[in-house]
């Protein structure tokens, strides 16, 4: 399996997206500071992955929620989630 993953920093209020084939290492190296992309907007939380059987799918559902579509999509998605937070930017 292959995930497309969405990380929010609670230092500057910020999505994050990437793709893996183990989600759960790659969130233990961002939250380590092993990834230099996220290393000084931690503390990351996982807030939205999806499970592609390809790598390239789970490449293109990265790319896609980097679009202005795609984070229109998280937003609705996550709406819940992000009922009575601070507005997120992009």
């Amino acid at each position: 399996m292959f995930y497309a993953y969405v990380l929010l920093s609670d230092k500057d209020n910020k999505l994050y997206v990437g793709y893996t084939k183990n989600l759960k290492l790659r969130f233990e190296q961002h939250c380590d500071g092993e990834v230099k992309s996220t290393k000084y907007r931690r503390p990351l939380n996982l807030i939205y992955y999806e499970a592609c059987l390809l790598e390239g799918d789970a490449r293109k559902r990265e790319k896609y929620f980097k679009t202005y579509y795609g984070h229109i999509f998280l937003k609705k998605r996550l709406k819940s989630y992000f009922t009575g937070r601070d507005k997120v930017n992009k």
